[in-house]
């Protein structure tokens, strides 16, 4: 099969033919059918994120068909169409695991992380770790779904019952979960790269009641504020943007450092918190919510030989919405 496989951080991803994996205990082949392309991806072909499994398929917003269980699998048919999410493998006897917190797992795997994704014509899964799409999503759709979506709802469920929310970085997941913010009869105020128009009316045009940049003020005193990008400065800045007792989410599994800032900012019991991974429950509660909303995701095709170029594109902030590379075979 073709894939994009990542030999050496920091080096472009090749693309080469390897040989197609087998689905051993548990696990699932699935023909991919389109990969999103993450932030997450990026730093981990960057060398953000220190020791990957190498050689290395990246990829963890995967969306494809059941073509063969291995022993012990059966959930899905073949045929049926399932989504792969980051959070791959957990051991299920570790403290997190066993209270409650799986996503914290001391022996987790990670989809194109620490095990082969998505960046492949196939690839295998725990079916444990796998999702059925609902029927009213394309496959480019709903493969933003899987990390973008999933990562943004667990951000959102921190809020509780804030009714006015910042975002910062208005990408992947933040064009997903304005929807699901309007439906709840939030408002949504975006924060975007100074300067970026093109951005803040793309906010807009998705029912955000202000859009302006990162170093702006909003007109509206907030109740709470999710960090899309990854960006350590915007910690403090996003405070000054909270009330008190106001929270401050960092969505993002890697970050610039925060730099020091004044206590009064943080006083008058505002928190900051952090996002690590998603559980099974995550995805399924997110996954019911799709069903019921038709979430509608900006996306931008790209070829599966073209996955450097879609990577440079996110980067430099060349699109709004998603990448999304989609398989020929």
């Amino acid at each position: 099969m073709k894939a994009m496989v990542l030999h050496q951080p920091g080096k472009p991803l090749r693309y080469e033919e390897v040989e197609r994996p087998e689905p051993g205990k548990d696990l699932v082949l699935i023909k991919v059918h389109a990969c999103g392309v993450c932030r997450t991806d990026q730093h981990i072909v960057d060398g953000e994120l220190s020791d990957p499994k190498l050689p290395l398929i990246p990829g963890h917003e995967i969306i494809g068909e059941i073509v063969e269980n291995g022993e012990g699998s059966g959930r899905f048919s073949i045929g049926q169409r399932v989504g792969v999410p980051w959070l791959g493998h957990t051991c299920g006897h570790c403290y997190y695991c066993k209270n409650g917190h799986e996503n914290l797992c001391e022996n987790a795997k990670f989809t194109g992380y620490t095990i082969n994704g998505g960046y492949a014509e196939y690839t295998v899964a725990e079916e444990r770790y796998c999702f059925p799409i609902p029927e009213q999503y394309e496959d480019t759709h709903a493969a933003p779904l899987m990390c973008a979506g999933l990562i943004g709802f667990r951000s959102y469920s921190m809020v509780g019952d804030a009714k006015r929310i910042g975002f910062y970085g208005f990408g992947a997941s933040a064009h997903i979960l304005i929807q699901i913010a309007r439906n709840d009869g939030r408002e949504v105020y975006a924060f975007t790269r100074s300067g970026d128009k093109t951005g803040q009316d793309f906010a807009r045009n998705l029912g955000a009641v202000w859009a302006g940049g990162s170093n702006e003020k909003p007109p509206e005193e907030l109740d709470a504020a999710i960090l899309f990008a990854p960006v350590g400065a915007l910690v403090p800045a996003a405070l000054k943007t909270v009330r008190k007792a106001g929270i401050v989410v960092c969505a993002g599994i890697h970050m610039s450092d925060i730099p020091s800032f004044p206590y009064k900012i943080l006083w008058e019991e505002r928190q900051i918190k952090s996002v690590a991974n998603l559980t099974r429950a995550d995805g399924e509660g997110f996954v019911k919510a799709a069903s019921k909303t038709k979430i509608d995701t900006e996306v931008h095709p790209y070829k599966l030989e073209d996955a450097n170029r879609a990577l440079q594109d996110l980067r430099e902030g060349n699109f709004n919405g998603a990448a999304v590379l989609t398989m020929n075979s």
